[in-house]
């Protein structure tokens, strides 16, 4: 498994619903360098979820690539996934655990609460993702986190760190040096017209900020 540092690339349907272009553009984000993959998906059926899961493990293990499914449990133990990610109310990081096993990567939505992330990484949290920390198309309503709040979790806690919401190569430079290990991406991959370049760009940025 890759280590957890760089460009954590989420998919959107919104952005790519069309079952070929999900699986070209995924492909392009990692070819661009994305070192964690997740599939979000809220609206479209059960079975055809299930398939483009499925599709995004094959796909994520020729890159070696970890898949991470979004707030779903159970598509993940069927699909084969890496791990799962879980905001603050789609369920129990510690069933997570027991279900998927030790070595899966579980990761969990803070918001800008340390505390709360404290509490994930005691359950058996892999990461913790704060957020958003700029202006974000993808969640406009998401309360802000702040910088302060990075530097914190850097100094406390013990596992990789994410940082999302409006980040863009521009600016990753910022949460990076608070003190993040993943930069996550969602509008800046999907919606970007060279997915592999928009990626490069965002990977680099972990380049010029050293180990």
């Amino acid at each position: 498994m890759t280590t957890l540092r760089g460009l954590y690339a989420i998919t959107s349907q919104d952005l790519v619903a069309d079952e070929v272009r999900l699986l070209q553009a995924a492909r392009a984000a990692l070819s661009g360098g994305a070192v964690l993959l997740q599939y979000r998906d809220k609206w479209n059926p059960p079975a055809r979820r299930e398939r483009l899961a499925a599709a995004l493990v094959a796909l994520c293990r020729t890159h070696g690539v970890p898949l991470i499914i979004n707030d779903d449990i159970d598509l993940a133990e069927r699909c084969g996934a890496y791990g799962v990610h879980l905001g603050a109310a789609d369920g129990d990081i510690a069933a997570a655990r027991a279900r998927l096993g030790p070595d899966a990567i579980i990761g969990a939505t803070c918001g800008n609460a340390l505390e709360r992330a404290r509490h994930a990484v005691a359950a058996g949290a892999s990461y913790v993702a704060f957020g958003r920390f700029f202006a974000s198309r993808t969640k406009p309503d998401a309360p802000p986190a702040e910088l302060a709040t990075l530097r914190a979790a850097r100094a406390t806690l013990a596992v990789p760190i994410c940082a999302i919401g409006g980040i863009t190569p521009d600016n990753a430079a910022q949460v990076i040096a608070a003190g993040a290990d993943l930069v996550a991406a969602v509008e800046g991959i999907f919606g970007a017209p060279d997915i592999d370049t928009a990626a490069r760009r965002y990977a680099q940025c972990f380049v010029h900020a050293g180990p």
